[in-house]
């Protein structure tokens, strides 16, 4: 067979990967996907042969190729309208920006701890550090108990936010294990501390006929670094002289769904499934904890907090009040403010501690 249905001659794979600017490589690949499939393979010899009406979705598929759109997502786009595929391809690379700037912020983040390492290691390990720290919760506008959680001390912040019908007992149950650490003996390995003692909370936590859980969010100080735990969707952010971070990834359905590139950051907040969980402290369930050991210095401010507060407080006015707040417990009683002002529909905890040197005078409140 040398023409397809209308006449047209068939072209062969090199004349076919010539002109659409893809390899006979690329071409054998998105065969066996059945991506672009030949208009004919010789049942001898298995050559293949294009029609030249496939042109167009071949170059289709090289410029979405060159996008660094994903095989599987190219083919939903290839079977789509003309102007429904546009959008799509709209909504796609406006994920790609979205995440290019969450990987610039995280670049940023590691850029700057890994420097520090270098800098003055010694002065920096050698420098006793205290912290000033404001926690609170608040039932918000919307939800008739408050199932969220928070403690700040001289050593331990921590945040939890609780779900299901015992939900607000599991919350405070997750932060009253983790409030000995407060006490723990010098030497203490904070990360194994901290640890230990979300384990034997995710063991206890309470069971009933329907789900029930609670996130964990938690700093440790040992010295000038801080050990955080997290599972769930309750976040970390530190603030210092070159921006605001946030520290933790969530473990949540609709986070899972942006890496992938299946739902984009604007649409998160509104998915049905955004509560949805995929770690927590349930007993139930595997307990996979994020641990990281960060290094601390004097300056920064620290941010622990709910969805609550997040789900309607965009980064930059988290931002702007951790910036402004003269004080712990004015960053904590303005964020709340800002969530109370955007509906507060879901129950709020934060923290905000900041970090001096330990024979520094401590501003007063």
């Amino acid at each position: 067979m040398n023409h397809d249905a209308d006449g047209a001659e068939l072209l062969t794979i090199g004349a076919f990967a010539r002109a659409s600017r893809l390899s006979p490589k690329a071409l054998r690949l998105y065969d066996e996907l059945r991506l672009l499939p030949p208009a004919h393979v010789d049942p001898v010899n298995g050559y293949r042969r294009y029609a030249p009406a496939q042109l167009e979705r071949a170059r289709l598929v090289a410029w979405l190729r060159r996008l660094g759109m994903p095989l599987t997502r190219i083919r939903e786009v290839c079977e789509l309208t003309p102007d429904t595929a546009a959008e799509a391809v709209a909504a796609y690379w406006a994920q790609v920006e979205a995440d290019t700037a969450a990987r610039r912020d995280l670049a940023a983040f590691l850029v700057d701890q890994l420097q520090r390492k270098d800098t003055a290691p010694m002065t920096a390990s050698a420098t006793p550090l205290t912290m000033r720290y404001a926690a609170r919760t608040d039932r918000g506008l919307v939800r008739p108990a408050n199932q969220d959680a928070a403690h700040a001390g001289p050593r331990l912040l921590a945040v939890a936010d609780g779900y299901g019908p015992e939900g607000g007992r599991a919350a405070a149950a997750a932060v009253s294990a983790l409030q000995h650490l407060e006490d723990a003996p010098a030497g203490t390995d904070p990360l194994s501390a901290l640890e230990e003692a979300a384990r034997r909370a995710h063991r206890a936590a309470p069971t009933a006929d329907e789900a029930t859980g609670s996130t964990l969010t938690a700093l440790l100080r040992a010295g000038s670094q801080l050990a955080l735990l997290h599972l769930g969707d309750s976040r970390a952010y530190v603030l210092r002289d070159s921006g605001l971070f946030r520290i933790t990834h969530d473990h949540s359905l609709v986070q899972s769904l942006i890496d992938e590139g299946r739902l984009t950051p604007e649409e998160a907040p509104s998915h049905p499934q955004r509560a949805q969980l995929l770690r927590s402290l349930d007993g139930g369930s595997p307990f996979t904890p994020d641990l990281q050991l960060l290094d601390a210095r004097p300056g920064e401010r620290y941010l622990l907090c709910t969805d609550g507060l997040t789900g309607v407080v965009p980064p930059e006015a988290l931002q702007d009040v951790l910036t402004a707040a003269e004080t712990p417990e004015q960053a904590v009683a303005d964020l709340i403010a800002l969530a109370h002002a955007a509906g507060a529909p879901d129950n709020v905890a934060c923290v905000v501690a900041d970090l001096h040197p330990a024979d520094a005078e401590v501003p007063a409140a």
